[in-house]
């Protein structure tokens, strides 16, 4: 029951990556904000639900006596840094125009990284929801928010290495679909409790190095006029923070 209705909620997913592309379309100095927020909301819940969750269940695999959903962690923290680096998905979009245009299938293999990262994202609420519906909640809120950039970038990596709009717009609806494939997949499995903990804590390190080093540097390169992304990021790690306590009574 709860792999069904982790896939009812990756259409959110579908729908903000949608969002996210028409931003790219029409953007506007909102964007900034709704960044902070969703990077708030990303830290909030690897702090107190991801990790929290994943080091509570028993018998946990400890490696040189360091728990492994820690060094899962920490690792999806590397993976996600060594990709973006070698790949180039967030890539300015505002250096060097005149060359990235020049490279079209640079672009592509990006754009698909984007897509392969949003299967994940899918796969991620799937396998939350097995955890749990709380852990599940949190962590869907959090994907659902962070593909609103990934609809963003998806569409505008596309476009600066000069494909066409056509070209675009297809590589965004694969990344709208993307999680509901994902969330879909964990309908055909179980994953072991042992094995869902290190997982969450490989997924917890992911959303660290999107928030920390991707949404909030975004953010804080808004217009000078906007409210400062900031103040957002920490009304939604409060709010991530508020919601699990209220579990916790």
């Amino acid at each position: 029951m709860g792999d069904a209705v982790a896939v009812l909620v990756a259409f959110g997913s579908f729908l903000t990556t949608l969002l996210g592309g028409y931003a790219a379309l029409r953007v506007g100095s909102y964007r900034y904000l709704v960044l902070g927020l969703v990077a708030g909301l990303m830290l909030g819940a690897v702090s107190f639900d991801l990790l929290p969750e994943a080091l509570s269940h028993g018998g946990v695999w400890a490696l040189f006596g360091i728990p492994a959903p820690l060094v899962a962690f920490v690792l999806g923290f590397l993976v996600l840094h060594i990709v973006e680096h070698t790949v180039g998905i967030h890539r300015d979009q505002t250096s060097n125009a005149a060359d990235l245009a020049e490279a079209p299938s640079v672009g592509l293999v990006a754009a698909s990284g984007l897509v392969g990262h949003s299967v994940m994202d899918g796969f991620a609420i799937g396998a939350a929801f097995q955890a749990g519906a709380g852990v599940g909640t949190v962590v869907a809120v959090a994907v659902i928010g962070h593909d609103f950039a990934d609809g963003f970038n998806t569409y505008t990596v596309t476009s600066i290495y000069g494909n066409d709009r056509r070209r675009a717009l297809t590589l965004l609806a694969a990344d709208a679909v993307a999680p509901v494939v994902g969330a879909a997949l964990t309908l055909t499995v179980t994953i072991p409790h042992r094995l869902l903990a290190v997982y969450l804590g490989f997924f917890a390190g992911f959303l660290m190095y999107l928030a920390s080093a991707d949404m909030l540097p975004k953010g804080a390169h808004g217009p000078p006029h906007c409210c400062h992304p900031g103040m957002h990021h920490r009304r939604g790690a409060v709010h991530v923070r508020d919601r699990r306590a209220g579990e916790l009574r």
